[in-house]
């Protein structure tokens, strides 16, 4: 008996948070220790795993993938900036920060800095950040529900909004950490399931990114250039050209590395293991399983690319398979019969431009409200939105019904396992900073805990409030997250431990500049005025996804001018640091 994806993907998602609220119960914390660091006694191996999970958010499942698809050479910027940013925070951050012993990376830098005004801009930031970044997780999640559970996508966020609740306000940080042990199992097996079957049909080689560079089956021709002739043949760039500038490419990745550097739901994770060199340790295991899916995602996206071409370029719309008129109820996939013909034409420009939905509206009718005044000089009919490029190609591709299903459930553990952990830093930078350590330092440790389950499902409600009215595309969204990361906390953090001479004064300073410049060139350019979000309007040519780094640029020479007229930090800081850097 055929069992119908839907069917299929209800089981497999049902088992997978079943297994997460069980999870969560087992591993419930009784103690702010447990509910912030999970006791501080993860093995590096699970913490690894754990660490994979957090990092590899839908934006690295769902998107990723979708906009290399999209842009082919271009969009290596995610994989050289989230992956060299890793190495560096694993490098040059993590046993530093594990070595000081301390909760959250606000109070690394009231400690640090022996300000609690800095503690607070540094709260300030975490909020920013976590909120920026959780909303592209919440949109993944609706994304999955909307189309492959058959239900709105506001339901859809609702029912993440529940999951994510039971192990992150019951479990704290040691329920989401073994939560997400098992979401990287279930995501990392349902990314690389599809991409082997897509390698053995397409190269015949079960190894997709060895596929990537083999010889088409039954042609005597790579597959990078049978997709260069293709895209190139009906009007769009090769897939191996880019259409980013030099500095805009530079400074993008630079702003994703440094990000991921000072991602303060990423760095928390090494305050979970034992020891120092545990850090170490659980760093190098989890780049081995991110490798593993950033090796696969570039084959992946030249895989759907071909399969889409094939796909639906003259097919007749009264014919379309089941999964084009899916994705078109959706909203994120639209067509628009421009000669009256009843054949797709999928060629070079825009057929429809992607548009925010109004407010309440969801984004059910979000190709309809494109019909309207149109251009017609171009041929292109399809818009096809970058985001379900991961999640259409198994149906695409017509693998089997298991096979749509297991990326459905892993995609939704992509994106609650990096909510969670995010929703966590939220609720400890509330609780632990602001409460404990600013303005109510006489609670007990029982009162602290309440009040950080309490944050935690405030914050939950907020979250899908940005689920329900996403402001842009996952990836997208996430990368202003890392921009604003890299503007705040990255120099701040590089500085504490490195050099004796930084003060208070230049770390909070350093981090209002990068934070409020980095803030509003992305506000400006994606709300304020759109229409000027192109290259001639850009400082210097620089994205609002690259700005980051010149926000950080002026946030280290900020910390530098502040720190060279201000008095140095006491001796005992001094000597802090200097401790922090000797290996035991």
């Amino acid at each position: 008996m055929d069992i119908s994806a839907t069917v299929l993907t209800y089981i497999f998602v049902g088992l997978s948070f079943s297994l997460y609220i069980g999870i969560a119960i087992w591993s419930r914390s009784t103690s702010t220790s447990e509910f912030y660091v999970a006791g501080g006694h993860v093995h590096p191996i699970a913490n690894g795993a754990a660490t994979a999970a957090d990092w590899m958010s839908a934006a690295s499942f769902l998107s990723m993938a979708g906009i290399i698809a999209f842009e082919g050479a271009a969009g290596a910027r995610y994989l050289m900036g989230w992956t060299g940013g890793y190495v560096l925070l694993a490098l040059c951050l993590a046993p530093y920060l594990r070595k000081f012993a301390k909760f959250t990376v606000p109070d690394f830098v009231g400690e640090r800095y022996y300000s609690q005004a800095a503690r607070l801009v540094a709260v300030v930031c975490v909020i920013f950040i976590s909120f920026t970044y959780v909303s592209g997780q919440m949109r993944g999640v609706g994304l999955v529900f909307s189309r492959f559970l058959e239900v709105d996508i506001n339901t859809g966020v609702i029912v993440g909004m529940t999951i994510v609740f039971f192990y992150a306000v019951m479990g704290g940080m040691k329920g989401i950490t073994y939560t997400q042990v098992a979401q990287y199992c279930v995501l990392i097996f349902a990314y690389l399931v599809p991409a082997i079957f897509m390698s053995l049909m397409l190269t015949n080689n079960p190894f997709p990114m060895f596929g990537l560079g083999s010889t088409m089956v039954g042609e005597e021709v790579y597959l990078l250039d049978k997709l260069d002739g293709l895209t190139t043949e009906l009007g769009m760039s090769a897939f191996t050209d880019t259409n980013k500038s030099t500095i805009d490419m530079f400074f993008i990745t630079a702003a994703l590395m440094a990000g991921t550097a000072g991602l303060p739901h990423v760095i928390v994770r090494f305050f979970t293991v034992p020891k120092v060199r545990d850090a170490r340790i659980s760093a190098g295991y989890a780049l081995i399983f991110i490798a593993l899916l950033y090796l696969t995602a570039p084959a992946v996206a030249a895989f759907a690319r071909i399969n889409i071409i094939n796909s639906v370029d003259g097919m007749k719309y009264v014919e379309a398979p089941e999964w084009f008129t899916k994705w078109e109820t959706s909203g994120l996939l639209a067509w628009l019969d421009k000669n009256n013909d009843g054949i797709v034409q999928y060629r070079g420009g825009n057929a429809l431009q992607p548009t925010k939905p109004a407010f309440g509206s969801g984004r059910e009718d979000l190709g309809q409200r494109q019909l309207e005044n149109l251009p017609t000089a171009n041929e292109n009919e399809l818009y096809i939105d970058r985001d379900i490029i991961v999640l259409a190609h198994p149906e695409i591709a017509q693998l089997p019904n298991w096979v749509i299903a297991l990326v459905a459930a892993g995609g939704l553990a992509a994106a609650l396992s990096t909510a969670a952990g995010l929703l966590l830093v939220i609720s400890t930078a509330i609780s632990h900073d602001l409460l404990k350590k600013t303005f109510r330092p006489d609670i007990t440790e029982r009162q602290e805990l309440l009040y950080a389950r309490l944050a935690a499902a405030v914050a939950i409600g907020i979250a899908g409030l940005f689920g329900i009215y996403p402001p842009g595309f996952v990836a997208e969204v996430v990368a202003f997250a890392f921009g604003l990361a890299a503007a705040s906390f990255f120099p701040v953090i590089l500085l504490g431990i490195f050099s004796k001479r930084m003060n208070k004064e230049a770390a909070i300073a350093g981090m209002l500049t990068g934070l409020i410049f980095t803030f509003s060139y992305i506000v400006y350019f994606k709300f304020v005025s759109p229409g000027e979000n192109n290259p001639e309007h850009w400082w210097f040519g620089i994205s609002p996804e690259g700005i980051g780094t010149l926000g950080m640029i002026f946030n280290f020479v900020v910390s530098f001018v502040v720190m060279s007229v201000t008095p140095p930090p006491p001796q005992e800081v001094q000597d802090l640091i200097e401790n922090i850097r000797v290996p035991k």
